[in-house]
Order: structure tokens, then sequence, then C-alpha cells
């Protein structure tokens, strides 16, 4: 039994990651500011701390003296530095980085041998958004340098994100619409290709890489069976036992409404496809599409959110039905 220590673990990947390694038989302690309530009551301890600041993060590790720490709320590559010189005597770091890391648009991209981005100059305070991905792959450079260090420092990349609990909304977007209306529009002709993670099967890499994982290597999480957004939308329908028509539009369709593909959550072009052979290869696998959907569907629809804000509203939707039906 090992004691983990998450670093954030309240709110979408920290939450399953802390439910795998319960499952799994580890104590768990996880360390976020407290502004969101601790789901798992006394079962897990909380300690309180601000993750950018020092002071909390070091007194963190000498309170729980964990075996190992997933690092899931690293968003600058000064974090991770830190992180892995405070836990630089742990079993095993893994920090959370993102398929966002690679600096290609080649597929599918593969650990070691696809390019990352390059880290701007000015740390890339000039826009923080567009600048996520070279972020995450200046982290991975920093769990690359500690392990070169001697700390057992690892990397995971997940691709787009999506299950239960998740806030950002993406497919929740997708979920409603499907739910509320039997035909939806489906921005250019439904094959775009987004790899997308199942939460439940990021949290299992993170705890396999810890437990199996080498010290300086990354490692992609992704579902191992790739579908292009029509195979998303049917599996969502499939879901919830409904049937929807689909009807696709391209830029110049949607520009007549001054809409475009990239306003529809989960569209984007060029495609982005993850290889995970090096995550199977330690024993990983991903749970079955259908499964993974009907759980993400299950608790999208008792949930409060419906994504309505990320995409093009249904008023707009049935502007472009309207015109593509007088084609």
């Amino acid at each position: 039994m090992a004691h983990a220590l998450v670093l954030g673990g309240t709110r979408f990947v920290g939450r399953h990651t802390v439910e795998e390694l319960l499952d799994a038989g580890d104590d768990v302690t996880i360390f976020t500011r407290g502004n969101n309530e601790n789901p798992f009551g006394d079962d897990v301890a909380h300690v309180e701390g601000d993750r950018t600041d020092d002071g909390d993060l070091a007194a963190a590790a000498t309170e729980v003296d964990p075996d190992v720490v997933i690092d899931c709320v690293a968003y600058e590559p000064r974090d991770v530095r830190v992180a892995t010189r405070i836990f630089d005597d742990v079993d095993a770091y893994v920090y959370v980085s993102s398929g966002s890391s690679y600096g290609a648009d080649h597929v599918p991209k593969r650990e070691g041998k696809t390019p990352l981005c390059p880290y701007p100059d000015d740390g890339g305070d000039e826009e923080y958004s567009a600048s996520y991905g070279a972020r995450k792959a200046e982290g991975d450079r920093a769990v690359f340098e500690a392990a070169e260090n001697g700390v057992n420092a690892m990397a995971v990349r997940p691709c787009v994100i999506y299950g239960p609990h998740d806030y950002t909304e993406r497919l929740d977007y997708w979920i409603d619409r499907i739910a509320s209306h039997d035909r939806i529009l489906v921005p250019g002709d439904g094959t775009n290709l987004w790899h997308r993670a199942y939460v439940e099967d990021v949290a299992r890499a993170l705890r396999i890489v810890a437990e199996r994982g080498e010290p300086g290597e990354a490692y992609n999480v992704a579902d191992r069976r790739l579908v292009h957004l029509d195979g998303m939308v049917e599996l969502i329908a499939d879901a919830l036992d409904t049937d929807v028509e689909t009807v696709h539009a391209g830029n110049r369709e949607l520009g007549m409404v001054d809409l475009m593909c990239s306003d529809f959550p989960l569209y984007r072009n060029p495609p982005h496809v993850l290889s995970t052979a090096k995550l199977a290869a330690l024993g990983w696998e991903s749970t079955p599409l259908d499964e993974a959907m009907e759980r993400t569907v299950a608790e999208s629809v008792d949930s409060d959110r419906d994504g309505r804000d990320l995409g093009p509203s249904r008023e707009d939707e049935e502007r472009v039905l309207g015109v593509l039906d007088t084609i």
C-alpha cells in the first residue's frame, strides 16, 4: 500500500484519480486551496494550501511524507520544477501534461518522436490560453531534467478529456443538443478527428505510470478506439436511447449566419491523434467507448450542466438548418 498525495483532487481528473487510488488500496491525501468541497469525506485526508506557494507545498511534503505524488494542477513550468525539487525523494512523481504539448500536426503523435512545442522567450505571457501547449511541453522538459538528476519523475499526456464531473462542459453541449432535439447541426463533414480520453482511463493511466513507469518518460493516454465527430454523436444518441438526424455544414454555409466550424465544441482541424501503444505496454487498457459514453451521459443528464454557452445557440443552428433546407 502506497501513500499518495494528489495535488488537486476535488473536481475532475484529480477526483477520478483519487477514486482510482482508493480502489487500488492506497492511502490518499489531497492538497487543494479548499475552494471546492472534499467529495470523499473522512476517507481522504485534506491538506489546505496553494500549490503555487513554495512554502505551502514544502509544508505539505513534510506533513504527508508521500510515496507517490500525482500533480494534476501544474500549469506553469515553474510548478513542475518546484515540485520535482520538493518531492525529489518520492517513489514516483507523475505530472499531468497534455497532448497539446506536441508541436507538430502529423498523426499519430508519438512520445519521443513527435517534437514538442517550443517555449516562447516571454513565457507565453502575451496570450495565456494560446500558450497552454507550450507551457505543458516545458513542464515535460522539467520532468526529463529532474529524472536526469535522479528524481523518479514521469509525465502523462492526455488528449481532450471527457467523462463524469467534466466542468469544461464541452461534451455537455452535444449531450444537451442531442437530448433536446431530433435534428442537429454538425460542423464540417462529420469526419473531424480530435482524439479524446475517458477520464477514468486517464486516472488509471496515472496510477499505472506511478507504479510501472520509467523515470524520464512520457506516456500518451487516449481512447484506444478513435471515432470522428459523427461517431461521437452516434455514441451519445445511443446512450440517450434516442435517434438524431445530423446535418453537416462547412464554413461557407455557416458563414451565412456569421458562424464557423471552430465555433462548435470538440471540433478541431487539423486532426489530433495520439499513439497509446507505449502506455498499453505497461498493461493499461481503455474502457469500451459505449460504456464510457453511457457513464458520461448519465452523469451529465443528472447535473445542471448543458454547455450551451460554449457553442452556437439553438436559434443560430435553426437559421443554418433553414438555409440548408432551401438549397
